[in-house]
């Protein structure tokens, strides 16, 4: 007999509830809820509404009992990294966590240096550096001397967190924990050292537990509300690109994946650390997967301007869908000016458009003025940033790779993946675009089947 697990893939943008039926090792994905999720401006600062996608987590389990799928034999959750929700000693959530997008970390990475060097940070972690690293959001909390800290007793990252409200247990699994900049990349635990020099609360950490583990059921009084019995709820890659990798459908070797959604993400499953003084010139980072793997990869911009783009023009009242937008795309031709997808005007300019125009006049190119340009001018350089990736990744390489495996929602976009097969050189195969809630759905089956 088959069986039913449900997946809660929840990313920058958007959640979802996808029901998995597994029969004979083929996985049929229905989708069962979905929902924005959106960051929220609150003094000043951006938080996610943790509570809202705690809501809608409960509405997704609900309208999971109300179709029929009671029998799930399971739950999980992933979701994109770094951030986190901190508990008090009594079990309530501190305040709204804060969203990685938020402008408050800018300059705190520049004093963490201070502290410890760029070199043996590195070194110490193998993670890339990113301004909100949660390595970053926690030492900022310390400078300030946060009341919070002063009261929490336990930090937990956003699917950890939703776990714990689902289950009253307080875990961290390993794929999302390796983001944090935090880990001992060998020993795959909280690096002591590095909270010691750096001064940071080592004892709020939660236990970190692998992929496919139990964390518990489903508190009595949510089975009650939603209408399912206490199921069992188990960390699958809780990190998304983990899920979406533990999906890819590759064999052999000398192949990539480029995770392609709000964020790019191109790198290679390692069977261990890739650390050196290469590695850190280029930027990439080792964080954890399925079976023991190491994710050697590139986290780069992805879809994030067209999202942007997009949503001004529909609030404008001139919404388009995506297969629109790729059409006019085609149709205006080969882009005149390229922009740096990574630079920090795009990280969250008040008007997308406005912030490539002014990157185009800084850098003393023609400015895009259609729609179509605009699409244009973002798939072509982020084609060009995909090359640059591919490039320092067969440098760090025994031999070049051969294959890219494009996944996630972005691998739709057929005009992206012939810019980027132009671009890179090596072949492109697209899909699946449901690799994040595949990859979930599969660590959750293969857990429940090790537990029977």
């Amino acid at each position: 007999m088959g069986t039913k697990h449900l997946a809660f893939d929840l990313g920058a943008s958007s959640g979802r509830a996808m029901l998995g039926s597994v029969d004979d090792e083929i996985i049929t994905l229905t989708e069962i809820h979905r929902f924005p999720n959106r960051m929220v401006n609150i003094l000043g600062h951006y938080h996610w509404d943790i509570l809202s996608l705690f809501e809608e987590i409960k509405t997704g389990l609900a309208k999971t009992a109300q179709a029929g799928h009671t029998d799930i034999l399971s739950i999980g959750i992933d979701t994109w990294g770094v951030d986190f929700g901190l508990i008090a000693r009594d079990g309530s959530l501190l305040a709204s966590p804060y969203a990685y997008r938020d402008m408050v970390n800018d300059d705190v990475m520049k004093r963490t240096f201070q502290k410890l060097s760029r070199e043996e940070l590195y070194r110490l972690t193998g993670i890339q550096f990113m301004p909100f690293n949660s390595i970053f959001q926690l030492y900022r909390l310390v400078e300030e001397e946060s009341p919070l800290l002063q009261v929490a007793g336990r930090l937990l990252f956003m699917p950890d967190l939703l776990n714990y409200l689902l289950t009253g247990v307080q875990v961290s699994e390993y794929t999302i924990a390796s983001t944090s900049q935090l880990l001992d990349p060998y020993k795959r635990n909280w690096h002591e050292e590095l909270f010691a020099r750096l001064g940071l609360p080592l004892h709020i950490m939660a236990e970190i537990v692998p992929p496919g583990t139990t964390i518990g059921r489903l508190r009595r009084e949510i089975a009650e509300e939603t209408g399912l019995p206490p199921v069992q709820v188990i960390a699958p890659a809780s990190h998304d690109t983990a899920s979406a990798v533990a999906a890819v459908p590759a064999a052999g070797d000398r192949w990539a994946y480029l995770s392609s959604g709000t964020w790019s993400l191109l790198g290679i499953d390692s069977p261990q650390p890739i650390i050196n003084d290469d590695a850190l010139r280029y930027n990439f980072t080792n964080e954890g997967g399925i079976d023991g793997k190491i994710r050697f990869l590139k986290n780069t911009a992805g879809m994030w301007i067209v999202q942007q783009l997009r949503e001004a023009w529909d609030k404008a009242g001139e919404p388009l869908s995506y297969t629109e937008l790729v059409r006019l795309a085609e149709e205006s031709g080969s882009a005149p000016q390229r922009i740096d997808p990574d630079d920090q005007a795009f990280a969250k300019p008040t008007d997308m458009s406005v912030a490539i125009i002014d990157y185009c006049r800084r850098t003393r190119q023609p400015e895009p003025t259609t729609k179509g340009q605009f699409i244009r001018c973002v798939l072509e350089s982020l084609a060009a940033k995909y090359q640059q990736v591919v490039e320092s990744l067969n440098s760090l390489l025994p031999q070049p790779i051969q294959r890219l495996h494009i996944v996630g929602g972005g691998s739709q976009n057929q005009l992206l993946n012939r810019l980027t097969e132009q671009a890179t050189g090596v072949q492109v195969i697209a899909g699946p675009a449901e690799a994040t809630a595949i990859g979930n759905i599969k660590v959750q089956h293969r857990a429940c089947q090790l537990g029977d």
